[in-house]
């Protein structure tokens, strides 16, 4: 099976072969490289900018404005701070011109613990993102949705922020991409630049499918009961391996994987919220003025009388950064342990 990093060139490979994509561009992203993460390996429409995120992002406005499909890669989402008014800008071109301006761009960034990337390589960007009207907001959490997402992002007519959980892009997925080759050894010798000099190396692509997941829709990972589990990211197979623990224990528990930040599925919550009678929202960015405390309000204001017990949210530690050390990363952010003794705690709440 391809890992999501993989998903993602072949998204991106699938995207400059027939949607029009042209300009895939950020630090690093073009060859020898292909990306810190290797996500971009082999792309044939891909260059590398300097070092400089202000320039990525006004670059990809201005490419679409032109009338391009540019895809832009900020190289870690702790870099993405300071492009906050250019993405702005972004959001509120085709509103504040009623409609007769498009900017069809992706920003893709990867985000998000798990690599001891400490204070400069560890941020989340989904709650900040959630605050900038006018982009829609995807973060996939394997390699299939990450491969669909990405194919729906580039057919978008406004921006799209593609947000990849670092923690994730090496790790393998349970479903086979459109037109991936069975032995997954095989893909890799495809794909995958060698080692060494690449000066002559090139990607022989396998004959890849359409395949997109729609943009605002959810999925329902494991079917459940006693309670429900909205996540998605790092977080989500996490909350899917708590879920299989607490079945052996005899608590049946929904877990839905949001996929798409904004617009979301509200509906696939509500219903879910409603048969099981209590939530816990699993997020990693910090917990003030995190996107689950959104869900909370909401959940509060339409569901209350339907609730058992008090929505919970399980979010990031509000600190300045992560530690370098694993014991901080780890209590830093919330990991299977924490996330089996909320799960744990909601279930047994009296109403």
């Amino acid at each position: 099976m391809a890992n999501m990093a993989q998903a993602i060139r072949m998204a991106l490979h699938y995207a400059e072969e027939n949607l029009g994509v042209m300009d895939i561009f950020g630090e690093d992203v073009g060859p020898p490289l292909g990306g810190v993460f290797t996500a971009t390996q082999g792309l044939k429409n891909v260059w590398n900018s300097p070092l400089d995120e202000r320039g990525i992002i006004g670059t990809a406005i201005g490419l679409a404005m032109a009338g391009q499909r540019p895809v832009a890669e900020i190289q870690f989402a702790d870099y993405i701070f300071n492009t906050i008014d250019l993405l702005k800008l972004a959001g509120n071109t085709c509103w504040a011109s009623n409609g007769d301006w498009n900017l069809p761009m992706v920003v893709k960034t990867p985000v998000g613990s798990g690599i001891r990337g400490s204070l400069y390589h560890s941020h989340s960007f989904d709650a900040t993102a959630t605050h900038i009207p006018g982009w829609k907001i995807v973060i996939p959490s394997n390699p299939l949705d990450a491969y669909g997402l990405m194919i729906s992002a580039c057919q978008e007519l406004n921006p799209v922020m593609f947000l990849e959980p670092k923690a994730l892009l090496r790790v393998k997925g349970e479903e086979r991409i459109p037109g991936e080759p069975e032995d997954d050894r095989q893909l890799s010798k495809m794909i995958d630049a060698p080692l060494g000099d690449r000066s002559a190396w090139k990607p022989q692509w396998p004959a890849l499918e359409a395949y997109a997941v729609p943009i605002g829709q959810g999925k329902v990972v494991r079917e459940g009961e006693h309670l429900t589990v909205v996540s998605y990211g790092r977080t989500l197979p996490l909350c899917a391996k708590a879920a299989d623990t607490l079945r052996e224990e005899g608590v049946s528990a929904e877990v839905i994987d949001l996929r798409s930040l904004w617009p979301y599925d509200w509906e696939l919550i509500r219903r879910s919220i409603q048969k099981t009678g209590r939530v816990l929202f699993v997020k990693e960015d910090t917990e003030v003025t995190n996107f689950g405390e959104h869900l909370v309000r909401r959940t509060v204001e339409e569901l209350f009388y339907t609730l058992m017990a008090p929505p919970r949210l399980l979010a990031g530690k509000f600190l300045p950064g992560i530690g370098l050390a694993d014991t901080l990363e780890m209590a830093s952010v919330p990991q299977l342990p924490d996330i089996l003794q909320a799960l744990r705690a909601l279930a047994t709440e009296q109403p």
